[in-house]
């Protein structure tokens, strides 16, 4: 098992699985029928014991919860971090206006996020049974125990975002969204695992690197919870949210910040 079988058989997960195309028992509107959700994953792999993990454990970055990966896997040795980017038709749909989140966005944040636990699964499941003991953090009861025990908000006690900066897989943007070489529309998956794999190289050295802090997402907000002088008020992101999941509960999700910008599909010129 080497780093080239596990994207080869990620990209045949999700160009296979039904769950990436909505059907009629779950479209929103007819419109959605057959909405392909994601492209091809995209990966960067990681050493465990990387020292920025020690590091998120500062109030001022993540906080003391902060698993490290020992402390979810004992004896990991590698960090997988993963980001499948939205199709151009979720994109395009939820760029339509900067009000509320389109449809087809919903499904990519709903539908979508559980097809990435699924892939996640699958991963954890042939790593396992090629001898290495392999853990989703995201599928871990200990993931949603983080906040609840500690009533700590907005951050967590396994942060993809800042994960995937530690593997080497791209930077955060101003809106506190994570940009890739496949931009920043999309999710952000990981797993913790006993194989030792080369770990790839961080070709940066700033948080904010691959953000042109161009201001678009600033505009795009619907309750202007961005601004270059604060960055992202989380309360007030988090209060939209909660209004869209009263108006199409159980699905949820804004994403207005990720589309029509720059940064949608891929690294922006500076």
């Amino acid at each position: 098992m080497n780093k080239d079988d596990i994207i080869t058989l990620s990209e045949k997960f999700i160009s296979e699985s039904p769950h990436n195309y909505i059907g009629e028992e779950t479209a929103i509107n007819p419109q959605c029928v057959g909405l392909k959700i994601f492209e091809a994953p995209i990966f960067a792999f990681g050493a465990a014991d990387d020292e920025l993990y020690a590091r998120y454990k500062s109030f001022d970055i993540i906080g003391s919860h902060f698993l490290l990966p020992a402390e979810w896997l004992p004896g990991a040795k590698t960090v997988i971090s993963f980001f499948l980017p939205y199709t151009a038709q979720v994109n395009a749909a939820n760029a339509k206006d900067c009000l509320w989140p389109a449809d087809e966005w919903l499904h990519g944040r709903y539908e979508g996020q559980s097809l990435l636990r699924q892939l996640s699964e699958y991963l954890v499941g042939i790593l396992t049974e090629a001898g290495y003991k392999s853990v989703a953090p995201s599928s871990d009861p200990r993931a949603a125990m983080g906040n609840a025990e500690k009533n700590i908000r907005f951050t967590s006690n396994w942060s993809e975002r800042h994960v995937a900066y530690a593997c080497g897989l791209g930077t955060f943007g101003l809106s506190k969204g994570f940009i890739t070489k496949k931009g920043m529309s999309g999710r952000l998956g990981s797993v913790l695992t006993e194989i030792e794999l080369p770990e790839d190289f961080r070709n940066y050295s700033d948080v904010y690197e691959y953000c042109a802090m161009c201001g678009i997402c600033i505009d795009h907000c619907p309750v202007h919870a961005i601004s270059f002088e604060g960055g992202k008020k989380s309360a007030l992101c988090s209060d939209f949210l909660d209004k869209v999941r009263e108006r199409h509960s159980p699905r949820y999700g804004c994403g207005k910040c990720q589309v029509g910008v720059p940064c949608e599909r891929g690294v922006p010129v500076a």
